[in-house]
């Protein structure tokens, strides 16, 4: 029996990040994600490459992971396949890829994930006159909530206060900027016209956010500003059998699970914990956490469960360098870019061999995705 083949992502790069409508405007899903593909193609071993996989939620279409694969002149016979798990599509995509090489069938696949909020299509069902804002991320008879509503939801369900999300928002921000000044981004970030930093981190105090009012539910705690944005980027990583000699971040174990559609912002404690299982490890034994930052109600929700505490005690564990509240969120990208802030944190500041991981999303509709890596 041949021996077990394990993953390892050897590459991880990134484009800034720009908030929708403003810094990519006017670049289409498939530009924002080319260049971010060449670039972790060369970073790589030098082999050919088997397969492109792809996140994406509200693009044209076309297979764009195959228009992007063209567009980053990977050649005509590299295929691709684009995947939607919404917030999670990224991450989803990198253990898609993940499972590919192990099993064989795949000797080099860049993974990832890609957003244009700015020039996604807009969608008309027949015989309306107006375009919808959304698909359904649940059927007829289950809960159906926009995301705001659901953070809301989530932070009365489990006590996470007004105070607690606009501390955690202005750490975020803070910690992006301090990132970004002592150079920390600057090895992942691929270029995208002549643009190399993040469009949204910024100075914040916990006295300004206390007086935006609630964005989505009348009297409520989550607001504009510890809700993270609309925006624009691409993510991909390279994937390699057992890493061809390169250091890296294998993958220990993944999941994908769900949970209630009216919580969606749940979906990474049962992810994680079912992870942490498969890998026979606890948490206690993972130096870095990177969780997509949607909302700062969802983060603390999900962190208090799994007995994090990023404001205190994990605060060096748990998006260390600033997430999506401060750089952004391009919905089918954001899983993919916090596994390239796990291959920053971890594998570019050379952390010891064993050194673990992980990586968590929540997905609209009621879905976690999560994965366990290790350096090697």
């Amino acid at each position: 029996m041949a021996a077990e083949v394990t993953p390892v992502v050897v590459a991880a790069r990134r484009t800034p990040i720009g908030t929708a409508g403003h810094a990519f405007k006017t670049v289409a899903a498939e530009w924002l994600a080319a260049p971010v593909l060449e670039a972790v193609a060369k970073d790589g071993p030098g082999l050919p490459v088997d397969d492109v996989v792809l996140g994406n939620c509200m693009g044209p279409g076309g297979n764009l992971a195959r228009v992007a694969a063209l567009a980053a002149g990977l050649g005509q016979e590299v295929p691709g396949v684009t995947v939607d798990r919404q917030c999670g599509s990224g991450l989803a995509a990198v253990l898609l890829g993940a499972q590919a090489v192990r099993a064989g069938e795949a000797g080099l696949v860049l993974a990832g994930g890609v957003e244009s909020a700015s020039t996604a299509p807009l969608r008309i069902r027949r015989g309306q006159a107006e375009p919808y804002s959304r698909a359904p991320f649940a059927p007829d008879g289950y809960p159906d909530p926009d995301m705001g509503p659901a953070a809301e939801a989530l932070a009365a369900a489990y006590g996470v206060s007004r105070e607690r999300q606009d501390a955690y928002a202005c750490r975020s921000h803070a910690r992006a900027l301090e990132a970004r000044a002592a150079g920390r981004f600057d090895r992942e970030v691929v270029p995208i016209e002549g643009r190399v930093d993040d469009q949204r981190p910024r100075r914040l105090t916990t006295a300004t956010l206390s007086r935006l009012p609630a964005a989505f539910v009348p009297g409520g705690t989550v607001t504009a500003g510890n809700s993270s944005p609309v925006s624009d980027g691409a993510a991909a990583v390279a994937i390699v059998p057992d890493g061809h000699g390169l250091p890296g971040l294998a993958l220990r174990a993944g999941a994908v699970v769900g949970c209630d559609p009216a919580l969606p912002g749940w979906g990474p404690v049962p992810a994680v914990r079912k992870v942490l299982r498969k890998a026979g490890v606890s948490l206690d034994d993972v130096a870095a956490i990177e969780i997509v930052e949607a909302f700062a109600a969802q983060v603390l929700a999900v962190c208090d469960a799994l007995g994090l505490d990023p404001l205190g005690a994990d605060d060096h564990r748990v998006c260390a360098d600033g997430g999506s509240l401060a750089l952004g969120h391009p919905w089918g990208a954001s899983g993919a870019v916090v596994v390239t802030r796990l291959f920053s944190r971890l594998v570019g500041a050379h952390a010891p061999s064993g050194t673990l991981g992980l990586a968590a999303a929540a997905v609209g509709g009621g879905l976690g995705v999560a994965a366990l890596f290790e350096v090697v």
